[in-house]
Formats: structure tokens, sequence, C-alpha cells
């Protein structure tokens, strides 16, 4: 076998792979986008985490350095409005941490981390007309979507259960992302908080490919050649990969979370609210351990980082990853430390060696 067996993804969206490159906010980087893009894949540029001018700086360097197909990513949220007495017992609850680092329990307000998909992003994408628009929890409204859809863009968006796979298609979405309950970072969904009921990818991904009609991207647990294999033997059509692209040199992650990666147990991740207020996948800390991972007392998202802010900054300084995030999928040992491009050729050439052969 020389070509995909299914290439309902590489036409739709243009690329010669079937792997996409998760939109991991804080950690990937245009870089990172151009060298997957580069190697036949789908870059991802996500934009969560940045105002309207460093997106817009983001999208200048990558489409100076390729004319690749790319996907740029939104959170699709309503920020709460601010309250001054917000999260006020989450704060009462870090108070001993704050004494033990010497500092002053009278934080700012929660606000605002992350930004939604509006207006003004809606206007951008219609000025770089990117090939892929990606959702994180949800969708954003019609109007908006209409709006994406009308300059050419291709529209995906995750779902953790079939009832949201559902969702999404019957609201427009050119594919689907089916995020097992291994994926690391911000769990994408939006119809149910209750993390009790998420599923893990190979539960979820024929569900969802037996309740959609259009391409299903599978995501959470896969770093190495066997998991797209494997995705693909139930229906995915392609595959999104986060984890193993943090340990490549374009990742912008710290020091001591590259170390966490390639040293953590098989069994070192959780969901946890603490650090944004939403549950996400990331590595066990003193904080995770001590306080939940999962507390109601969490302030809602994205303002929950707020309180954490003061402490971050202290123990950071010195090397301390006990009040940072270290977002990790559970598949963290199959990570591999290679330059991204060349893990994602790697990983494709793999694939299609184990689909010739079976």
């Amino acid at each position: 076998m020389t070509a995909w067996p299914d290439r309902r993804i590489l036409d739709l969206f243009n690329i010669e792979l079937p792997i996409l490159q998760a939109p991991m906010a804080g950690a990937s980087t245009p870089q990172m986008a151009i060298a997957v893009s580069e190697a036949g894949g789908l870059g991802s540029q996500p934009c969560a985490m940045l105002n309207l001018e460093q997106t817009r700086a983001a999208l200048d360097l990558i489409r100076q350095a390729t004319s690749k197909p790319l996907n740029v990513n939104f959170f699709v949220h309503q920020t709460p409005p601010a309250d001054a007495t917000e999260g006020r017992v989450w704060r009462d609850r870090l108070a001993p941490y704050y004494a033990e680092w010497g500092l002053t329990t009278e934080v700012p307000p929660p606000v605002a981390g992350r930004a939604p998909f509006d207006e003004t992003f809606c206007q951008l994408m219609e000025e770089y007309r990117p090939e892929v628009v990606s959702f994180h929890f949800g969708m954003p409204e019609q109007t908006l979507l209409d709006r994406v859809k009308a300059f050419g863009a291709k529209v995906i968006a995750s779902a953790t259960t079939v009832e949201e796979a559902v969702w999404l298609e019957q609201r427009g979405c050119d594919a689907i992302i089916a995020m097992g309950l291994e994926a690391g970072g911000h769990r994408g969904n939006f119809l149910s908080m209750d993390m009790s009921q998420q599923v893990g990818l190979f539960a979820l991904l024929p569900q969802v490919v037996d309740a959609v009609k259009v391409p299903v991207i599978a995501a959470g647990g896969i770093s190495d050649a066997r998991g797209i294999v494997a995705a693909m033997a139930l229906g995915a059509s392609a595959v999104q990969i986060g984890t193993a692209y943090l340990l490549s040199p374009e990742a912008t992650i710290t020091p001591w979370h590259r170390a966490a990666l390639k040293n953590s147990p098989s069994d070192a991740t959780a969901l946890t609210n603490l650090f944004t207020g939403r549950p996400a996948r990331g590595i066990m800390n003193r904080l995770m351990r001590e306080q939940g991972p999962l507390s109601p007392d969490a302030p809602p998202f994205p303002t929950a980082g707020a309180t954490l802010a003061p402490l971050r900054a202290k123990t950071e300084g010195t090397g301390n990853s006990d009040f940072s995030n270290m977002w990790s999928g559970q598949a963290v040992r199959l990570a591999q430390e290679m330059p991204a491009g060349e893990l994602t050729r790697k990983l494709a050439d793999e694939a299609l060696a184990k689909l010739k052969r079976g």
C-alpha cells in the first residue's frame, strides 16, 4: 500500500498526510505549525491566549514561511462578568500556600485569561482566509460561523460524546474531532460538564463514525504509528496529535514541563479544573494532589488562573512546578524527542508501512 485508505480529510483540507497537529495554546508555536504543514500534515495556530495583534503577528509569520494549508483555532466560551468576590473560597483554600511563599492573599479579582472567538477575530479570519478554522467548546453563533464558511474555510470542532458530534454536524461542521478521555489539555465538552460520562477514544470513535456522515478525526492517546493505524481501523479519516509534539524543539514549554514529560510514569496525568476552571488533563503536581484534582471551589473558566498567578510568578522563577499546569495526554511515554516536521513524516511513514503489511 502506497496510499492512505481514506482520503476524505486529505481531499477536504488539501493536505498530503492525515495528521493534524493539535492547537495547544501556550505550547505550540508558529514554527511548529509551519513545520507540520511543510511536512504534509495540517499545522495549527492556537489563538485562545493571544490578542488581536499577537494573532496577526503569528499568522504573518506563518504565511511568510509556508503556503501550505493551515488550521487556526479558537475557544468558544462565555466570559463570566467581573466579580470582586468571585473565588473568595478558593483564595481561602490557597492561603496556606501564599503564607508559605511570603505572599499576601489580597490578589486582584479574577479576570479572563483566554479570549473567545468574536467579531474582531472573525474579521481577522476574513482578512487572512485560513484553509481550516477549528473551535473548542462548541461552535460560535451562527452569523459568525456563516461568515467563516463564506470565505471558504473548512470548519472543524471537538466532540467528547456522540451527542456533541451530532450537534456539531447539524450546525455545519465539515469534519469532527472525536476527542477521547486520554487527550491532554482542555476537554472539548460543551453539552455536559459531567466528567464521569466522558469515555476513551476507542469507545467513542466508532460510535461517532456511525452517528455522523462527515469525516471524523481521532484525538486522544495517539503518539505513534500503532495509534494511527488503530484509529483508522475504527473509522477515523485522520488523527490529531498533541502530546507527541510537546517534546519537539518548536514547543514553548518550561524546562520542568519538558522534564516531566520525559520522565513521567504511565499514570502521571489527571483531569483537573484547578488552573483554569475547566477540566483539562495534565501531569500531577502538588496542587492537584493536595486540592483536587477537580474542585467545586475553583472559579469559573477562564478566570481561575488569576488566583494562582502570584503563586506561579513566585515559584516558577525557582523552577518549581507545584502551582503550574503541565498539560499532557495519557500516552506521554510514547512521545519522541525530534523536530515537529521530522516527527510528522516519521509517524506517517511508519503508519503506512503497518497498513501495507496489514
